[in-house]
């Protein structure tokens, strides 16, 4: 009976651990890669620039269309000139306004305009037509900082996904290891009672159960952490309850390094973007040179000029300029140096970017390979220690080592098998990256 609420109080904490797996949603990691792509808020950034690029880009469009203003102004004046002309503009002009004595003092006038104005560039020196072109470019490099973006939310999606599952096999090796050193200690107490260890070697086989314990907590705290990141890249809260599916392990590309630098240099979003914003200073060069040149703008406007609200005394006008600034102080010639200056410039990051993607699929791809032959090791290191960590304790049972081999090859079977773990999760990510320094990650490879 005394053990009655002991027993309720786990079956309770085991049914709300069960209840608690139940609620939670359990995502593959393709799933979590395409609600990452929807929902992630650091992509809300690259998407907000590929707004603010196409409507710069709208923006330049309309620059080559006409305009339309229609205006309403209202002007009461006893001004000699003006008072003559108004009423002139308004159609009222009689023999009797022609009286110098009115012309010179006249009575105060109001007049209303309503003018509609149409303006339209016919020649610019290309100016619009290079700035347009600088818009379109500037928007496919947002696009393509786009894509970037969304690589890098992959492979970070991918990383938390995998750390999740590295965490909880860190927590079964140190549940392996707590086991074994619950063994230790009691084999430890079972010699010392017999005589046959001492006091000290049952003193280190509870520090070594104690150090297991430890590390199995820390192995829990990583997993939390993880899934919280998780949650973070998948824009949830981190009070949400969600799970990660089977452990995934994305294949690596096909081809040799060499195939793979130049598929790096072809597609990579960064270097796409890069690529845009080179032929953007290049277009934004000619819209400078267009400066230079002759500007022909043409004009239409209609007027309605009466002394109250109306549209009477209608007129127009037709009309056009024709420009050239023959001399602005070098101005404009600066302006073309500023502007080749900044392609230079553009360039020589796209030559640099070019390079470090080059070396980065490359050493990716390096580590891919090493992470492949790593593992194959580690798994063999793990079934020798196994194997030595059974033999030293069957020697240890029957007198014939101490507890010091006991815990050495412990402690080497417990590396062996965190190495193992650490070999899988450096292989799904070494992986992921050279598909991201390829361009090639998207949620097809996950």
């Amino acid at each position: 009976m005394s053990n009655s609420p002991v027993r309720l109080s786990a079956l309770s904490l085991l049914l709300s651990l069960l209840w608690g797996s139940a609620a939670a949603e359990t995502l593959s990691l393709r799933q979590a890669a395409e609600a990452a792509l929807n929902q992630n808020p650091e992509l809300a950034i690259s998407q907000a620039r590929v707004a603010q690029a196409e409507s710069g880009l709208k923006q330049a469009d309309g620059a080559h269309l006409p305009r339309v203003d229609v205006s309403l102004n209202a002007t009461h004046t006893n001004d000699p000139l003006n008072a003559f002309g108004l009423k002139l503009g308004q159609e009222r002009i009689a023999a009797a306004d022609f009286n110098p004595a009115t012309l010179n003092d006249p009575a105060a006038i109001s007049n209303f305009n309503t003018r509609v104005e149409v303006t339209a560039p016919l020649y610019s020196g290309g100016q619009i037509a290079a700035r347009q072109d600088e818009a379109q470019a500037y928007v496919r490099a947002a696009q393509a900082g786009d894509l970037a973006a969304r690589q890098q939310v992959l492979l970070d999606v991918l990383q938390a996904y995998q750390g999740v599952h590295l965490a909880r096999a860190y927590i079964q090796v140190g549940e392996q290891a707590k086991t074994a050193a619950t063994e230790n200690v009691r084999i430890t107490a079972n010699l010392h009672k017999q005589g046959m260890a001492v006091k000290s070697d049952l003193l280190s086989a509870r520090v070594n159960l104690e150090n297991a314990k430890l590390s199995v907590y820390e192995a829990r705290r990583q997993e939390a952490t993880a899934l919280d990141r998780l949650k973070l890249l998948l824009g949830r809260k981190l009070g949400d309850a969600i799970d990660v599916g089977a452990e995934a392990q994305p294949k690596l590309p096909a081809g040799d390094a060499e195939a793979l630098r130049i598929q790096a240099i072809a597609q990579h979003p960064g270097l796409q973007a890069l690529r845009n914003q080179v032929e953007a200073a290049q277009s934004a060069t000619e819209a400078a040179r267009g400066a230079k040149k002759p500007q022909f703008n043409v004009m239409a406007r209609h007027d309605w000029n009466d002394r109250t609200l109306g549209l009477k005394a209608a007129s127009y006008t037709l009309g056009g300029t024709l420009s050239w600034n023959a001399f602005d102080g070098g101005h404009n010639h600066a302006a073309i140096d500023r502007a080749q200056a900044a392609r230079l410039e553009q360039a020589a990051k796209l030559r640099q970017a070019e390079e470090a993607i080059a070396f980065q699929v490359t050493e990716a791809r390096r580590r891919a390979l090493e992470a492949e032959a790593r593992l194959v090791a580690r798994g063999e290191a793990v079934v020798d220690a196994e194997e030595a960590q059974r033999l030293t304790r069957l020697r240890y049972e029957n007198g014939v080592t101490t507890l010091v081999d006991v815990l050495s090859t412990q402690t080497l079977l417990d590396r062996a098998r965190a190495d193992l773990v650490q070999a899988r999760y450096d292989l799904s990510v070494s992986r992921g990256q050279v598909l991201q320094a390829a361009g090639a990650l998207d949620t097809e490879q996950l």
